[in-house]
């Protein structure tokens, strides 16, 4: 099982349980993504309901350091897109959560 979905992957499974051609499906994502990325070029929030939402943050000049080298260089002040979850969302991803912690704490306590 892979860890990444793909934007074709999307547009198959939209394909799969709508019925849809791939082509119109690929054109609805399409034209999705680009209005995303043209309001937050516009520095506006992009709410998706029940997922999250993205905004644009301004990071202010900063100092770097090259982990490898240890140089220290600055990082210029920039725009950067944050996803904040919704409260759906993070309540689905705790509930999958919570039986793994409890099986990691039945091995922890199985092991002592």
């Amino acid at each position: 099982m892979t860890k990444t979905i793909t934007r074709a992957m999307l547009v198959e499974a939209a394909v799969r349980s709508t019925g849809a051609s791939k082509a119109d499906v690929g054109a609805i994502g399409e034209a999705m993504f680009a209005m995303m990325s043209e309001a937050l070029m516009d520095g506006k929030n992009v709410k998706l309901t029940a997922f999250g939402s993205l905004q644009v943050r301004e990071r202010a000049e900063r100092l770097g350091r090259n982990p490898r080298t240890g140089t220290e260089h600055r990082i210029s002040p920039r725009r950067t897109v944050v996803f904040t979850p919704s409260a759906q969302l993070r309540l689905a991803l705790d509930d999958l959560a919570e039986p793994v912690a409890a099986r990691t704490d039945d091995k922890i306590q199985q092991r002592a």
